[in-house]
Parts: structure tokens; C-alpha cells; sequence
């Protein structure tokens, strides 16, 4: 048939016949997710498009979608009706394929296929969305946005320390069973570069983002959240910690020490004070620039440096160097953990399921790599037909809170009720960072003392 037809039943059909010439082994549970990931992708790049000056003026002609003066927020606004689109389109497959058991189901069908009705579904929301009536639709999503993305950020912190931990067991086992000097020595290595690197963040974010007579708020995060990752490091070490969990060690901590660090460092570049929150240039500028020193007899000549001009109208600049350095470290992190997070043992350590249906799920007939018929192996495989490789809601219901962070990253936590005149960084994302570095050495902490407490109980 021509290719038109073709490509129209490719799009009707399942996820493994879009990629069944480039990909001759694809597996039906991968190729899906890799396309929901790309979806989710593109949306943050119109995100991103809807930003741009230009885009902008031709967006203030959509009728009543700049009402009331919004010269400098219309791009955020086009942004909150992006991810809006995708966040409802998500949440909605989201309840559309709860307790999904395999592929059989009529609902895996929906999730696994029809993908030109699906982009066809998320292009009319996010159209639509664009002619919603201002009120308080901007100022509700706010708050929900704000919400999704702190449980974004917080399921990330559980699967982080889960990370930690599976990585430091894994090394430990192949140090066991092989060569124990060569893991032994990576292991150390990998533990001193991340202690290194926590250690040179802290010196310059002392350096760069406190001053002598002021910044008190940013000296007690880092000098706070410094003592944290020592006391948590030195917990890590205690003998009884030992005893319950033999596998614990500084690895684990060294991890969460420098991500504490990252999200200190991140916090504090939301701080609205320019002055206790250099940009990132300008610290660069100031780390190029070399110290001349004093010369005898040579006459000294004063530079005045030249303000930059002001803008002669409202100009909303959301690319700062802290903003491209986030979004291109989160949009990565955002399509590997939703991904990854959705499999059935992650889900399971979230919702407390039982491991024993975990091991008999994962040793199903219908999870194996491939599945044979009497021609041999297939070009394409079903490998769901006994049990889904993964929680299709729960990878759903992240891809919902993705874009909900995505969201709230891109217009820089901004609350649409304040002042206009004032486009600059905002508190809330302040506190959001930060109290998710709390979190973080929380959750660390109580996975190393939980069994000391409650000897009874297994946690592995």
C-alpha cells in the first residue's frame, strides 16, 4: 500500500509498528513510553517557543487572551495553557488505565495504540485552551501547578534515595563475586568525587552567594544543609546502622550530599536580591577576569563601567543562565525518571505493594524479550500478554506531574497576582527547593535508622 496509508495505520495501530523497520526487536512496553516521553518533550519545546518575543505579539491577537494588560505575562500565560493541555491529557489517560493488568485488557489497546486519535485529542485541548476566559483560571492553576510540582520533586526524592542505595548494593555484590580490589577502588573513587564536588559547591556558593554584612538567609542554608549531610553521613557509619544493614555506607551518602547541594544551589538562584544571587555570568566574569596588581609610578585610570540599557517597555527575561542550566538538567532528568519510575518494582516501593508479586509478575512468560511462534522469533513483540512491565496510571500520573514542574520552571514559580513590574525570581521557588533538600536527608535518614527502630520489620 502507499505510504499514506501506511503511515494512517501505523498511527491507528500499536506503538511497535511506528518503529518495527528501524527497530527490529522493539518491545511494545518500551516503544510506548519512549513516545509519551517525546510527546511530553515537544510540549516543552512549544513551551518554550511561546516565550519568545515574537511569538508573543502574534499571541495578543487571540481574542480576550490578553485581557486587562498583560504586556510582559502573555508568554507565561501561553505557557500555563501548553501545559495545561498536557497535564489534563495525561491525568486523563492516567484514570483511563487504572489496574491495567495486560495487554488484553480493552484499555491497553487505548494506551498502547491510536496514536494519531491521542495527538489529534492533545493538539484540540491545547487549542482550546487558549480561548479559556482569564478569570481566575491562571491564578487556580497556580496553586495546582505549585502542588504538582513539589509531588513531582518529592517522588523524585524517594526514587533518588531508592537509586542510592540499589547503585551502592550493586557494587557491593560485584565486589563480592568478582574482583574485589577493582570495585573496592570505584567505589572510593566515586565516593571521593562526589564528597570532592559537595565540598567545592559549598566553598563557592560561600564565596558567590553571601556577603560579609548581609545574605543571612543563604548563609543558613548552606552552613544548615552542610551540617545535615555530615550528621547524615556520620549516621550512615554508626555500628548499629551496621548491624541492620550491613550494605550501608558513605556511597549512599555522598550521592545525597552533592544532590543536597545542587538543590542549595538551586534555591538560592531564586532568590529575587540580586545581590545575595548573582547571575551565573556574571560569576563566570568575575572567575575570567585576572587581578592586576599595583604597579609603582604608573598612573592610575578609573573605569566606569556602562549600566546596561533599560528596556523602554516591560520585557519578561526568563532565559537567564540558572534557568537554561535547570530546564536542560530537569527536561533530561524528567524523561529518564518518567520513564523509569513507572516499572512495576519502583511503584511498588511507592505504594508499599508486597515484593513477592513483584518477582512473580517479573518471571511471567509474557515478560520475556521475546516471544516465539512456529516461524521463530518475532520482529515485534507483545511482551504484556500476561502482565504489564509496568504501571501504565502511575507512568501516566508522572508524565501529569512532569508537566506541571515543567510548567512552574518555565515561567520561574512566578504568581500571576503579583506585581508586573517585578518579573524576577519569586520565594515560593525558594522554599520549594529547599524544603525538598529536607526532605531528601529525611527520607535518607529514616531508610538508615527505620530498622534499627523496628527490628521486625523488613525493608529490603
Amino acid at each position: 500500500c502507499g505510504a499514506p496509508v501506511l503511515l494512517t495505520t501505523c498511527l491507528c495501530c500499536s506503538a511497535t509498528c511506528l518503529a518495527c523497520r528501524c527497530c527490529p526487536h522493539s518491545k511494545n512496553s518500551i516503544v510506548t513510553r519512549v513516545i509519551y516521553a517525546f510527546i511530553l518533550l515537544i510540549g516543552t519545546i512549544i513551551s518554550c517557543i511561546m516565550l519568545s518575543p515574537g511569538v508573543e505579539q502574534q499571541l495578543k491577537r487571540i481574542p480576550g487572551f490578553c485581557e486587562g494588560g498583560c504586556e510582559t505575562f502573555v508568554g507565561y500565560k501561553a505557557v500555563y495553557r501548553v501545559c495545561f493541555a498536557m497535564s489534563v491529557c495525561f491525568l486523563a489517560f492516567s484514570l483511563i488505565t487504572i489496574n491495567v493488568r495486560n495487554s488484553r485488557d480493552p484499555r491497553a489497546a487505548l494506551h498502547n495504540s491510536f496514536w494519531f486519535f491521542k495527538i489529534a485529542f492533545i493538539i484540540g485541548v491545547t487549542v482550546g485552551a487558549f480561548y479559556i476566559p482569564e478569570g481566575p483560571f491562571t491564578r487556580t492553576w497556580f496553586i495546582v501547578g505549585t502542588c504538582g510540582a513539589f509531588f513531582f520533586i518529592l517522588i523524585q526524592l524517594v526514587l533518588l534515595v531508592d537509586f542510592a542505595h540499589s547503585w551502592n548494593e550493586s557494587w557491593v555484590d560485584k565486589m563480592e563475586s568478582g574482583n574485589s580490589k577493582v570495585w573496592y577502588g570505584a567505589l572510593l573513587c566515586v565516593m571521593g568525587l562526589n564528597y570532592a564536588l559537595s565540598l567545592t559547591a559549598i566553598v563557592l556558593m560561600y564565596h558567590f552567594y553571601t556577603r560579609p554584612e548581609e545574605c543571612a538567609l543563604n548563609k543558613f542554608f548552606i552552613s544548615f544543609n552542610m551540617l545535615l549531610c555530615i550528621g547524615a553521613s556520620v549516621i550512615s557509619m554508626l555500628s548499629k546502622v551496621q548491624d541492620s544493614q550491613p550494605r550501608s555506607g558513605l556511597l549512599q551518602s555522598s550521592v545525597i550530599t552533592l544532590y543536597t547541594m545542587y538543590l542549595t544551589w538551586s534555591a538560592m538562584t531564586n532568590e529575587p536580591d540580586r545581590t545575595c544571587n548573582p547571575s551565573l555570568l556574571s560569576i563566570f566574569q568575575q572567575i575570567a577576569e585576572p587581578t592586576l596588581a599595583p604597579v609603582e609610578n604608573q598612573t592610575s585610570v578609573i573605569i566606569i563601567e556602562a549600566e546596561e540599557p533599560e528596556p523602554s517597555s516591560p520585557y519578561l527575561q526568563w532565559w537567564d543562565a540558572q534557568s537554561v542550566v535547570g530546564l536542560a538538567i530537569f527536561v533530561l532528568c524528567i524523561l529518564y525518571s518518567s520513564i523509569r519510575s513507572s516499572s512495576t518494582s519502583q511503584v511498588n516501593k511507592l505504594i508499599l505493594v508486597s515484593k513477592d508479586k513483584v518477582i512473580i509478575e517479573d518471571s511471567s512468560p509474557g515478560s520475556s524479550s521475546e516471544v516465539e511462534d512456529g516461524s521463530g522469533p518475532k520482529r515485534v513483540t507483545d511482551n504484556e500478554k500476561e502482565f504489564v512491565q509496568y504501571n501504565y496510571s502511575f507512568f501516566h500520573f508522572m508524565l501529569f506531574l512532569a508537566s506541571l514542574y515543567i510548567m512552574m520552571t518555565l515561567t520561574n514559580w512566578y504568581s500571576p497576582d503579583a506585581d508586573y513590574s517585578d518579573m524576577g525570581s519569586k520565594w515560593p521557588a525558594v522554599w520549594v527547593k529547599i524544603s525538598s533538600s529536607w526532605v531528601c536527608l529525611t527520607i535518607y535518614v529514616w531508610t538508615l535508622i527505620a530498622p534499627v527502630i523496628f527490628p521486625n520489620r523488613d525493608f529490603a
